[in-house]
Parts: structure tokens; sequence; C-alpha cells
């Protein structure tokens, strides 16, 4: 009776390693997703942190954007979202300074995918700012207001430090996905861009349980 006990308990306790080896085996750095070195700081609300670093100028980014919809809508309460504009080219740089100002009106959910459908379907083209405030304006937003908000030190310094994220995150392309600072996913990577967000949930799921097993263990009274 002991040793069947004893069978029993140790075929429990492999279960989840076999179930965590799969995991591994099946999403493999190097091949699946690339690490970043170093890692980069995220929030402190112990959130799993997803960022797209991505582009109103990139037709994969605008092809991208209803898996990005899909995942955002449904992702695990572990995890946060948020959006990191690409500045290594000078008309992404400009749509990214109008991105942070939308960000500062409060209009970016009603302005994203317009604005994708504005440059992709409608073929519209921005040169300046202006001319991005007066698109801005059809979509109910106060040109003045935006203008001020494109040309503020707060929008500037997010820019700037935009610029130093994505080349911290190794991001050369877009779009790209970071998992928690620590891991960049791209198209070619994950075998397809409809297979980005199978990898992110699973470097999500990962890094969820190594931070719940550190809490656990520092829980632990010394022995």
């Amino acid at each position: 009776m002991l040793m069947r006990f004893a069978v029993v308990l140790l075929s429990l306790l492999a279960a989840p390693v076999a179930c965590g080896q799969g995991m591994i085996e099946r999403y493999q750095a190097g091949t699946h997703y690339f690490e970043i070195q170093p890692p980069q700081p995220g929030p402190s609300d112990g959130k799993v942190e997803v960022v797209e670093v991505f582009s109103y100028g990139c037709i994969h980014c605008a092809e991208f954007q209803p898996a990005v919809d899909k995942w955002h809508a449904a992702m695990p309460a572990e995890a946060s979202f948020r959006y990191l504009p690409a500045t290594f080219r000078p008309d992404f740089a400009l749509l990214a300074r109008g991105f942070y100002a939308a960000e500062a009106l409060g209009v970016v959910e009603r302005t994203h995918q317009p604005l994708f459908n504005a440059i992709f379907a409608e073929r519209k083209q921005f040169a300046t700012i202006e001319e991005l405030a007066d698109w801005y304006a059809t979509q109910g937003v106060k040109r003045d207001d935006f203008l001020a908000a494109a040309k503020s030190f707060a929008v500037e310094t997010k820019l700037a430090r935009a610029g130093k994220q994505v080349q911290a995150y190794g991001v050369d392309g877009t779009p790209n996905v970071v998992v928690a600072g620590k891991y960049r996913v791209s198209g070619s990577s994950a075998q397809g861009y409809d297979k980005v967000f199978d990898v992110v949930s699973f470097l999500v799921a990962k890094e969820a349980a190594a931070a719940k097993a550190a809490k656990t263990a520092s829980a632990q009274p010394a022995s």
C-alpha cells in the first residue's frame, strides 16, 4: 500500500515538470524568441509587461493589429500591455510624435486603427506635424490641442526615451513584441505573425510562474 502511494505521489510531482519541459521544447530561446541582454526594467506593479514596438508607417504592423487587439482583449490577469512607437526613421519619428500627443490627450484607443486605415487604405501621407494635426482634427481632436501636446516637453521626453528603449530591446524592425523586458518576439522568430502571441503567452506564463515561485520561496521561514 505504501509502495503504491509512493508511485502515485511521484507521478503527480513529475507531471508539472514534464509539462514545463514540453513548453520549453516547443518554444526555445534563440529560435522562437530572443533573450534581451541585459534585461530591461519594467513597471513595479507586479504585472508581466508586454510591449508592442510598432509604427503607423509599417504595413506589417497594420496587418498585425487584429492579432494585437485579439490578444489584448483576452490577455491574462497577470499581464499588462502598452505600445512603444519606433523612431528609427524620420517618418516613423513623426508618427511616434503623433502617437504620444494622442496619448497625452487620451484619444489613442479611438484613433489607433483609423490612422492605420488612413495610411494604408486611404493612402494618406503625412510630411509634417501640422498635416498630422489636420488628420487628428477629422477624428474630433482639437487641432491646437494636438499641436500643443505634440510640441510639449513631455512628448519630447517620451520620444527620447522611446528611442533608447527600442535600441535597448535590440529591435531593428517592426512589429516586435517584448515580454518582461527580457524576451523579444518577431514574426520571423515565431514562424509567422499569426504565431507571435502563442510565443508571447508562453513567455508571460513562464514569467508569472517564476514570480510566483520566487514569492513563495521568500515567504518560507529560514531553516
